[in-house]
């Protein structure tokens, strides 16, 4: 049986996307405890553990959205193509957080040292830097990287190189979700602001939502 459902008016579309826009940065704040043999993985275990919530969270939204009648306005169409391009591009974007970890494990199961990693290496002003990385540590800062590397039995070189991934994989997260949470800012303003109905969609590219934008220009130069 077919149960009649009023269409979101703007301002629920509007609230849609921003409430999506939120969880996404929520992504970044998110803290999880490190025990010391792993801080190394502090930088993402954060997001790593709060993203697939969150991606569950807005599978569930976009699911009710869905539910009869569909959108098939012009705003509602706009809207649901912004929040799943949103919702695919943090998906992916996990996907690859979660790929980073694993071979950040996997690299510090290995016995043997990585190909590429040297020593740290004393210099004669009292620092230590890589010869890989070209890194510079003070002496405060590099007793704090020994402490570190020997809690999670790893080397130096070994603790620098994996923490130096982890942070590496974790600024990706975050210009990812903050690119994301930014189109659907955007987006959400557009709906809001078109009160009169006339939103620009299916009238050239310019007339798509932010993200859809994105991800088409992104395409474009991986060609």
């Amino acid at each position: 049986m077919t149960t009649d459902r009023t269409p979101l008016s703007r301002a629920e579309l509007a609230d849609l996307l921003t409430g999506a826009a939120h969880s996404i940065s929520g992504v970044l704040t998110a803290e999880y405890p490190t025990p010391a043999a792993r801080s190394y993985l502090h930088p993402v275990l954060g997001a790593l553990a709060a993203g697939p919530v969150v991606v569950g969270e807005l599978t569930d939204r976009l699911e009710g959205f869905l539910d009869e009648p569909l959108p098939a306005t012009p705003a509602g169409l706009f809207t649901l193509a912004s929040y799943a391009a949103a919702l695919g591009w943090l998906a992916e974007s996990l996907a690859e957080l979660t790929d980073a970890v694993d071979r950040i494990c996997t690299l510090v199961g290995i016995p043997d040292a990585p190909p590429g990693l040297v020593p740290l290496l004393p210099r004669e002003d009292g620092t230590a830097e890589t010869a890989e990385t070209g890194f510079g540590f003070s002496v405060l800062e590099l007793a704090a990287i020994r402490a570190a590397a020997e809690s999670a039995g790893l080397t130096s070189s070994e603790y620098v190189d994996v923490l130096a991934r982890s942070l590496l994989a974790a600024a990706r997260i975050t210009d990812a979700c903050m690119e994301i949470a930014s189109g659907l800012a955007e987006d959400a303003a557009y709906v809001l602001g078109e009160a009169g109905g006339h939103l620009r969609i299916g009238e050239g590219p310019d007339s798509l939502p932010t993200l859809v934008r994105t991800l088409l220009t992104r395409m474009e130069a991986a060609r």
